[in-house]
C-alpha cells in the first residue's frame, strides 16, 4: 500500500510563483489571520510561530493565494 505524499506549498515557495516579496507577504498574512470571518481557513491552520506553509490544493493555500494577488498596500 503506497499513499502519494501530500505537497506542501512554503510562503518562499508561493512568493517566489506570485513575485512578491516574502517580508510584504508574512504582514499581509498576518494581518489576514487576526480577521477570522473574513480568512477562516487561514487562522485555522496557521499556528503562532510556524512558518507558512499549506498543503497543495486546501482552502487555506486558496485563501493565501487569493491574499497575496488582490490586496494591495
Amino acid at each position: 500500500m503506497t499513499e502519494k505524499a501530500a505537497e506542501i506549498i512554503t510562503l518562499k515557495t508561493l512568493c517566489i510563483d506570485l513575485k512578491i516579496d516574502p517580508k510584504e507577504a508574512r504582514e499581509r498574512l498576518r494581518d489576514a489571520a487576526r480577521d477570522p470571518k473574513k480568512y477562516p481557513e487561514l487562522v485555522k491552520t496557521h499556528k503562532p510561530r510556524a512558518p507558512w506553509q499549506w498543503l497543495k490544493g486546501t482552502a487555506a493555500e486558496k485563501e493565501a493565494r487569493e491574499l497575496l494577488v488582490t490586496k494591495t498596500s
